[in-house]
């Protein structure tokens, strides 16, 4: 038996491998980063290179024309300017204003800049708005204390977190004294706040109209969620009514707010939408272009490549300044392939969805991402990067890139109807529907079918939940 050989060989041999280069890799970033994320990467990119410039808003013929001018100035005017500058600047510190006089100068006699930080506005808190009403209805101090306390316990919605009890444990408080309380800010703006539950919200708001009748409570209390599956005729054989005055009263309910607190300010930060691409109607065509805003303008700044072409002398410092000026023509160039990769990509997409554009949402096509990938010669997953977080503005609003790109159903022609289609439709039926009879899943079916559209009865109850519209037994009206 022979014994086994160890040893190193070496062989030379051919292999084929992806291998994604830094650079390679930070293409992909920036092609998939929306306008904020570009923002936020190209301004931490400047601080840690300082070859990297971040050019001002304004063009260069601007700013020729800027300096041109104020070179071109007579020395004698500008003189005179400065002499105006110093005698108003003698009136003003002569005069009388003060901290309060526009913010001139302080007591000691110092200049002091506008801070415009003290005029910015807030939105105004649920909190803050109870307690500016309460302080002048609450009688005692004592009183304003429980009632600051209850306030700041009441959630986001304006309801009451803690019981009675529990809060007179907390504050020290007699029982009766915080009902006082509660009953103050009961009767303040927005009618509702400080109930325990929904229907205690729903009756101080009708109480608070003086609409609060005995049918009118014992509805609220016994069968709000009749009335949210619309059992109106079960209700009304329970509390003795006709359909319609049951109805009359659901409709009186509907118009009160469950939620009174939700129309103030919270903790939820508002995120605004910068477009990325603008399309615009020209005759019968869309031109498309790219929101020269959302993408930051970078350059190499001159004076380093001046010192590279003098740093020949020190070859650390050359490599230095080569590798970061490298650095920063890709980053420029990535920044640059973006633009025209979601140039590209939105083209395509109006292109194939013209009709969306000039007759509406009900003519949106089937679109995959298989399908722009083709026409525009790339790979389905830099399509999916370049929508990803993206927005487009046209005339028919601002939308999100990927809402034209869905699934669908079939027509009778072999074509595609894209989901958010048929939800339009959906929706202009409901709308067009006599209230009385409104159409179940299974009548709009006959009614797609009538329109040269398939679809099953399942598919179109799955949209009809998506877009909030209740079923046929729900909307129905008596």
């Amino acid at each position: 038996m022979s014994g086994i050989r160890l040893g190193y060989d070496l062989t030379i041999e051919q292999a084929q491998k992806l291998v994604m280069t830094p650079e390679l890799i930070q293409a992909i970033q920036i092609l998939q980063f929306n306008t904020q994320e570009l923002d936020a990467y190209v301004q931490e990119q400047v601080l840690v290179n300082p070859v990297l410039e971040q050019e001002q808003a304004g063009s260069d013929n601007e700013r020729e024309h800027a300096e041109t001018v104020a070179e071109d100035r007579n020395s004698s005017a500008e003189e005179r300017r400065q002499d105006e500058i110093l005698d108003w600047k003698e009136y003003i510190r002569n005069s009388s204003y003060g901290d309060e006089g526009y913010g001139w100068s302080n007591k000691d006699g110092e200049n002091k800049a506008n801070e415009y930080e003290k005029y910015v506005t807030n939105d105004v808190t649920l909190p803050e708005h109870l307690m500016f009403q309460f302080q002048f209805a609450a009688k005692n101090k004592g009183c304003r204390h429980v009632g600051k306390y209850i306030i700041e316990s009441l959630d986001e919605n304006g309801y009451m977190t803690s019981t009675i009890e529990e809060i007179s444990k907390a504050t020290s408080v007699p029982e009766k004294k915080v009902r006082e309380a509660l009953e103050i800010i009961q009767s303040l703006d927005p009618a509702g706040v400080g109930a325990s539950n929904i229907q205690e919200c729903l009756e101080i708001q009708l109480r608070n109209r003086n609409a609060l009748t005995d049918n009118m409570c014992r509805l609220i209390e016994e069968h709000l969620e009749d009335l949210a599956n619309n059992r109106l005729g079960a209700v009304a054989k329970d509390m003795g009514l006709s359909v319609q005055e049951v109805q009359s009263m659901a409709d009186i309910i509907r118009t009160l707010e469950p939620k009174p607190g939700r129309q103030f300010a919270s903790e939820v930060t508002t995120k605004y939408i910068v477009p990325d691409v603008i399309v615009e109607q020209i005759d019968d065509d869309y031109v498309v272009t790219i929101n020269d805003n959302s993408v930051p303008r970078l350059s190499v700044s001159p004076y380093y490549r001046t010192l590279l072409h003098q740093a020949d002398t020190d070859k650390q410092l050359a490599d230095y300044l080569a590798e970061r000026v490298n650095s920063a023509n890709w980053l420029i160039k990535s920044i640059e392939q973006r633009k025209q990769t979601i140039y590209n990509v939105v083209t395509a997409v109006v292109k194939y969805q013209k009709d969306f554009f000039d007759y509406g949402g009900k003519y949106l096509k089937t679109l995959t991402l298989k399908d722009i990938a083709e026409e525009v010669g790339i790979h389905e997953s830099t399509v999916s990067r370049s929508i990803n977080g993206k927005y487009m503005q046209c005339p028919r609003g601002v939308f999100e890139i990927k809402h034209f790109f869905s699934a669908g159903v079939s027509d009778h022609q072999g074509g595609g109807i894209s989901s958010n289609s048929i939800k339009e439709f959906i929706k202009e039926i409901v709308e067009k529907e006599n209230p009385k009879k409104p159409y179940s899943d299974q009548k709009m079916v006959e009614i797609f079918e009538n329109k040269g559209i398939e679809i099953s009865r399942r598919t179109i109850a799955k949209y009809r939940d998506e877009m909030g519209i209740l079923s046929s037994s729900k909307r129905k009206r008596y």
